[in-house]
């Protein structure tokens, strides 16, 4: 459960903050304030916003429940549901951490050179062309430390699962973390709890090497080592 948490929220969270990025790249007044007020959810303890999307997220008086009644949607059980649980906590997740790669990426737009633009640009080289074959492989190095940051933050992400559902309904959501907690401090199974940070831990030693690796080799490709 942990690897599919991280894999569906660092994805959509990169696909999110790269359209972003791209809308707020041209330097203006109005581009630099957006991308201020976006940060905002960034500055709020994941657990506080996990609850403020619980009170949002009320059967009786949430907004978002109230919202969902006008599509349709009447009962929406959001995380009290197994078949929901899930989507709830992804879409907390995005709303907290999206800035996050959102700025990282941004930095990175900001920072390309300006020449290949404006030489693809004199041609009249199609936009689709210079996103896949000039932006993207100049940005890739961002993407990548964005991606690490991320996926080594989801896979051991505890604090919005345990505020919104304790790990439930029943073991729906009971990532590594959550599960370690219920083990240590309500089963007292310590030696549980201890194999599941160790796991955890050669996961994330596992994933930090091979994105520590292609960042290098990003490196001294550009500096025409490789």
């Amino acid at each position: 459960m942990s690897l599919l948490y991280a894999g569906i929220t660092v994805t959509l969270e990169l696909l999110l903050g790269l359209g972003i990025a791209l809308l707020l790249q041209r330097r203006s007044t109005v581009n630099n304030f957006i991308s201020i007020m976006l940060l905002l959810p960034l500055m709020i303890a994941p657990a506080l916003a996990a609850l403020m999307w619980k009170l949002m997220t009320n059967p009786s008086f949430g907004i978002l429940s109230y919202l969902a009644s006008l599509i349709g949607l009447h009962d929406f059980r959001w995380a009290s549901s197994p078949s929901t649980a899930l989507l709830t906590v992804v879409l907390v997740d995005i709303w907290v951490y999206t800035p996050f790669i959102m700025i990282l990426l941004l930095a990175g737009l900001r920072s390309l050179p300006t020449q290949p633009f404006e030489a693809a640009a004199l041609d009249g080289v199609p936009r689709t062309f210079v996103f896949f074959r000039i932006t993207l492989p100049m940005l890739t190095p961002y993407i990548l430390t964005a991606t690490l940051f991320r996926l080594l933050d989801s896979i051991q992400q505890f604090d919005i699962i345990y505020a919104m559902t304790q790990g439930g309904p029943g073991n729906t959501l009971t990532v590594f973390q959550v599960e370690a907690y219920l083990n240590f401090f309500q089963s007292t199974n310590v030696g549980r709890s201890a194999a599941l940070m160790v796991i955890l831990w050669a996961i994330t030693y596992f994933l930090s090497n091979i994105f520590i690796k292609n960042w290098l080799r990003l490196q001294e490709r550009a500096r025409g080592e490789a």
